[in-house]
Parts: C-alpha cells; structure tokens; sequence
C-alpha cells in the first residue's frame, strides 16, 4: 500500500527557488493565505509553504496550516498549470477550522490564470 503523501518533486525545497518566486512572480490573495506564483520548466505544479512564528508561537497550529495546505495542494495537483506557488498564511488562519481554510485555497488555486505552454503563440490568459 502505497503513501498518499506529496511527491518530493512537487516541493519546493532550494532557497535560490523562494528568492525568486519573493522576487519576480504573481500574486493571490485571500483572507487567510497570499500565493505567490510563477512559472516553471518542471511540466507540475511544485509548492513552497512559508509559514513564520508570526502566525501562531505554536508550532501545533503551524503545522496544521502546512497540513491543509499540503493536503488542498495534492488534491488540486492534477488541475493545476506548470508553476512554483509560494503559500504564506495569515494570522487569521489560525483561529479558522479546517474546513474553511480548505475552501479558501480551492477557491485559490481555481484563480490561478493557465500559463501558455512552450511553442505557443497566444499571450497569457487571464
């Protein structure tokens, strides 16, 4: 029986990967994340979760919200473009059940705008 876990070539784990994602990308925003995205040459989607001390001093919360997160992205995995996404919490995403926060990043990753492939001659959809 295999792990329902999140592959490892779905992450994003270099530093060089977040500097430039922080750098140039676009952004999303809901009441309880902000995505960070921008394309890549990988052919998936790969994630990066950036969620500070600021949110929660527990390290119980924050790592419920990297739970959700994660499950959300795994989920959504086969529908979304070729982008790195960055996703950082808020502090209201700590006092929120999960139910919540899930629908809040459904909701993120269907406004993601699909990117044009390689050897396309169209502009990016919005």
């Amino acid at each position: 029986m295999g792990t329902a876990g999140l592959p490892r070539e779905a992450r994003i784990c270099r530093a060089g990967d977040f500097a430039a994602l922080r750098q140039a990308s676009g952004r999303l925003g809901g009441r309880c994340f902000s995505v960070r995205y921008r394309q890549n040459g990988a052919g998936h989607a790969r994630l990066g979760l950036a969620i500070s001390k600021r949110v929660s001093k527990r390290a119980v919360d924050r790592n419920r919200i990297k739970r959700l997160v994660r499950e959300s992205f795994r989920r959504a995995l086969p529908g979304l473009p070729p982008v790195d996404l960055m996703v950082t919490a808020r502090e209201q995403a700590c006092s929120l059940p999960g139910s919540t926060l899930l629908a809040e990043l459904d909701a993120l990753w269907r406004k993601l705008p699909p990117l044009k492939r390689e050897g396309d001659g169209s502009t990016m959809a919005s």
